[in-house]
């Protein structure tokens, strides 16, 4: 299933913040949304899941309007974990977890043997488990941003957005929360992520759109977009991409 966005404008009041911006991601892929800060790529990850109404354009699902969609059907096929997740005070994590699988039995349907397996496996992917029946309300900021993940996951979708999904993890969890993500880009999801650490896009991402004031101003293949003048010029540092033996991304200093 692939998403993409057409011709999207956004305003945030009457100060338009994107400005006819088009990506598109793929089963499979892994699509970084990379920019400085205010460059409009948390607004444009709200308008794919109609958080934000887009003043033009059209949000596709597999060619279907995403405003078209009824809410439980766009649940069911697009996961969300947003980059300041809520604390669901009273709440167990595996609770807060087990809230992903509500677009596929209802509000007031039992959690079946198969809803537990799926809450199970997600929080072992982002290494919940010794932490299942803590209060989520009880947890630190790093912690919460894992439970939100994970129930994005738990809601099986095809279509994957996480919105600064390493934000305040420290660094074993930074690569254990991307290593799950390229996992399930392997299992066939799309998934779009926001991502300010350019070393992470550079060793995770399969391709990026690259903003700049509101405006993709680059997009494709990860090590084709990051050119040192792009770098230069859009983030003001001097640095090199390599690919071989493995990606990474060499900061040598400012621009």
């Amino acid at each position: 299933m692939t998403l993409s966005l057409h011709e999207i404008t956004a305003r945030l009041g009457s100060r338009e913040v994107l400005h006819s911006i088009n990506f598109k991601v793929r089963p499979g892929e892994i699509l970084g949304l990379v920019g400085p800060n205010g460059s409009g790529k948390t607004t444009a990850l709200r308008c794919c899941y109609r958080a934000l109404a887009p003043a033009s354009g059209s949000v596709l699902v597999d060619d279907v309007d995403a405003r078209s969609m009824k809410r439980s059907e766009l649940a069911r096929t697009v996961g969300v974990a947003a980059q300041e997740p809520e604390a669901s005070v009273g709440l167990t994590v595996r609770e807060s977890v087990a809230l992903g699988r509500v677009p596929h039995r209802g509000w007031f349907s039992p959690p079946t043997a198969s809803d537990d397996e799926v809450v199970e496996s997600c929080l072992r992917r982002v290494d919940l488990l010794a932490l299942a029946d803590r209060d989520v309300g009880a947890l630190s900021g790093g912690e919460r941003q894992r439970v939100s993940i994970a129930r994005a996951v738990a809601q099986q979708p095809r279509v994957l957005l996480l919105d600064e999904p390493t934000n305040h993890l420290d660094l074993r969890h930074q690569l254990i929360v991307m290593s799950a993500i390229a996992d399930l880009a392997a299992d066939g999801l799309a998934i779009v992520i926001t991502v300010h650490d350019l070393r992470l896009a550079v060793e995770y991402c399969s391709s990026l759109a690259v903003l700049d004031g509101g405006s993709v101003v680059a997009s494709g293949p990860t090590a084709e977009v990051l050119t040192d003048s792009l770098l230069a010029e859009v983030f003001g540092i001097r640095a090199t991409v390599r690919t071989h033996p493995r990606p990474i991304i060499d900061v040598h200093g400012l621009a």
